[in-house]
């Protein structure tokens, strides 16, 4: 099978020490994850002994055709006794000497090319018995009906030969899926490490906000209701803190799973990911993203292949229904002499000549199995047709989907980071207030919560964008083409 080959190359993967951990991050851009997982992913490396497997079965069709060599060489002894009685009236030593080649050919035609040598030798009668006798001959069988233009042995390499192909899209079908959620896990990982900056931003305003009311209840121009209130925001930022630092090994994991096929080599290992979040308009336009998806995408290229499939599975059954007249001929030299030597001259001088040729016909009564056979197969024809329509409007519908999630995750981006924006705005008059003795504590500690909330909400929105253009990519069957990926010569 064709393997896959990133023409991005990726830099050499530095390993930097975590802070505070045991553990070393290892910097990983996407293509980075990508170029790793086509390597070292499970699922692709199940998937591609599917490929050896079908190969495999492709190499035992054409064995169909491989000549077979064939020789005995026998010795037989024999006693003739007399009809009254028990004398014997003679004996008989016979050697059998046999060779040959047999074999079919893509046509049809089966042959049959050898040589057959007897010597007797021994006494009949009282009589001394002495002679060698044989042949070398061709004989040739060629179908002209059933069994002509197609036959088990064709029809088995065919069959073959689509199974390998549906095998390796099978192939190209789960590298998509995997760099796919390579590429999901990879923004998740960047969510999750983007959440734990936004709560660290919250813990530090929560803190900066109880240290200046601790300040301005010490001068007697606040209650100290407002330093518990601040109190309370402070910690909860700091149980949410955690609970993200939490999610970001959690989510390391779902991404080492899909990297690599040794865990151990990723113990005490974290992923620090190089790419940002960015929301890069998508020129998107669903006729095309149509068009790629029926050309591109892998199950449906499986489907069409199938429905190929069973085409030579028709054709070869349809075949069957006819009677079976096949032309025969068989063309040698005879030999006969008293020593083997004299015989296989004469063979080989030709001397004796024969021939013969004729037609041979066969012809069912009823033809039911034939009949019955032919009918099924083409109701699964046409059944797989009507799947296949089926797959090509579910395909379209898919896309349809994502093209339209795109479309409002785009928006999403844009009215987030406005919201962001202003809540950035209230906070900062609000805090401005409050500095010059007319704000409120309890306000800022709301808008507070309003802004990491806002900047959170900026975040995802950013991450499903991005996870809509890779589910897109994956709908139309563009992964490869998404990710600069070829497949090598």
């Amino acid at each position: 099978m064709k393997r896959l080959s990133v023409i991005l190359l990726a830099l050499p993967l530095p390993l930097l020490s975590a802070p505070n951990s045991n553990a070393t991050l290892r910097v990983l851009s996407l293509v980075d994850c990508v170029r790793q997982a086509v390597e070292h992913n499970f699922d692709v490396k199940i998937e591609e002994k599917n490929v050896e497997i079908a190969r495999s079965q492709l190499g035992t069709a054409y064995g169909e055709y491989d000549p077979v060599l064939r020789g005995l060489v026998q010795h037989d002894h024999g006693l003739i006794t007399t009809t009254n009685g028990p004398l014997t009236a003679g004996n008989t030593d016979t050697d059998h000497v046999e060779a040959g080649v047999t074999g079919r050919l893509p046509t049809g035609l089966e042959f049959d090319l050898g040589t057959a040598m007897r010597d007797v030798s021994g006494t009949e009668d009282n009589a001394p018995l002495d002679a060698t006798d044989g042949a070398v001959r061709l004989k040739l069988r060629q179908p002209l009906l059933k069994n002509a233009w197609i036959d088990a042995p064709r029809l088995h390499i065919q069959v073959s030969r689509k199974q390998l192909k549906i095998s390796e899209l099978g192939l190209r079908g789960q590298l998509m899926n995997v760099i796919t959620r390579v590429e999901l896990a990879y923004y998740d990982l960047l969510l999750t490490r983007e959440a734990v900056k936004v709560q660290e931003e919250a813990l530090r305003l929560a803190e900066e906000l109880l240290a200046a009311n601790r300040a301005r209840i010490q001068q007697g121009v606040m209650a100290a209701q407002d330093e518990k209130q601040a109190e309370s925001q402070a910690s909860a930022q700091r149980s949410l803190l955690l609970a993200a630092q939490r999610a970001v090994g959690s989510q390391e994991n779902v991404l080492k799973a899909l990297l690599s096929d040794r865990l151990q080599d990723w113990q005490d290992v974290g992923i620090q990911p190089t790419t940002e979040l960015q929301a890069a308009p998508a020129a998107v336009q669903r006729s095309e993203s149509w068009e790629r998806g029926l050309s591109m995408r892998p199950d449906l290229l499986q489907a069409r292949a199938d429905l190929e499939r069973l085409g030579y599975i028709v054709k070869f059954n349809k075949n069957q229904l006819f009677p079976q007249l096949d032309v025969t001929g068989t063309y040698g030299h005879a030999a006969s002499d008293r020593e083997f030597s004299g015989a296989f001259d004469q063979a080989r001088r030709g001397s004796n000549p024969f021939y013969s040729y004729g037609l041979e016909m066969t012809i069912p009564l009823t033809r039911r199995t034939a009949r019955e056979t032919y009918r099924g197969s083409r109701a699964e024809q046409e059944q797989a047709v009507l799947r296949l329509r089926q797959l090509e409007q579910a395909i379209m519908l898919d896309i349809d989907d994502a093209v339209k999630v795109i479309e409002t995750d785009f928006e999403r981006v844009s009215t987030t980071r406005s919201a962001r924006e202003f809540a950035e705005a209230a906070l900062h008059a609000e805090q401005t207030r409050m500095d010059n003795g007319k704000g409120s504590s309890f306000v800022v500690l709301q808008l507070q919560r309003d802004l990491t909330t806002a900047r959170s909400e900026q975040a995802r929105a950013l991450t499903e964008y991005n996870k809509a253009q890779a589910q897109l990519a994956l709908r139309e069957g563009s992964v490869f083409q998404r990710h600069h990926i070829v497949l090598d010569p």
